[in-house]
């Protein structure tokens, strides 16, 4: 039987992470990358560069996507492509690494990769667009908002609720019952003991804000 076709949209690092783990999931026949025009015909880990994005909406009939622009500095860009294709009425699939360990009881939306290593657990809930990436942790009943990227070896312990576009930094450590506001950036190894209610970037242990 024929594999689904699906196109990844950014060529960069994050896209050769997806890549892995599309393959080894082995669901998704990846028929090319999308990216900026000066990139097409060249090649990632031997999938070729076929478009630019703002030829999307001619896929959309007998594709499906996974937006694999990393986190860069914001969420804007995974965030606009995401809604682009979304507005043509693409498909995004839930992407699950065969080796992450994800609770049926959890609650997984369109557009979301949980890569290697990672764990998800019951009556957690992951928004649309995510990253949860190598090794993370995502505790009983965690919310996570749409278009927030969860970093390698991130721990977000239970009851912990994570908004929207946000960044949690390698390493971090978010503590049980952690109440984290929108739009805010945490740097990797840090440890987060009272709510963050207002966006920004922190960092540290003891944690502060520094924009």
């Amino acid at each position: 039987m024929k594999k689904p076709n699906i196109i990844l949209v950014g060529g960069g690092g994050h896209c050769k992470a997806c890549i892995d783990v599309i393959e080894e999931a082995g669901i998704y026949e990846i028929n090319g990358v999308v990216d900026v025009k000066s990139k097409i015909g060249q090649e990632i880990l031997g999938y070729k560069i076929i478009d630019e994005d703002k030829n999307l909406d001619k896929y959309t009939n007998d594709h499906s996507f996974l937006i694999t622009v990393g986190f860069i500095k914001s969420p804007e860009i995974r965030v606009k492509l995401f809604n682009k294709l979304k507005a043509f009425g693409g498909n995004f699939p839930v992407i699950i690494s065969p080796k992450a360990q994800v609770s049926k009881h959890s609650d997984i939306k369109q557009g979301t990769i949980v890569m290697h290593g990672a764990v998800v657990n019951a009556d957690s809930f992951l928004g649309e667009n995510i990253i949860i990436n190598n090794l993370a942790l995502i505790e009983h009943d965690v919310t996570v908002g749409s278009h927030t990227q969860v970093s390698t070896g991130a721990r977000i312990n239970g009851n912990c609720k994570i908004g929207e576009k946000c960044f949690i930094g390698s390493g971090t450590v978010i503590n049980q019952g952690i109440s984290v506001c929108s739009e805010v950036i945490i740097g990797s190894g840090s440890l987060v003991r009272k709510d963050i209610m207002k966006p920004g970037i922190y960092a540290g242990n003891p944690l502060k804000r520094y924009k």
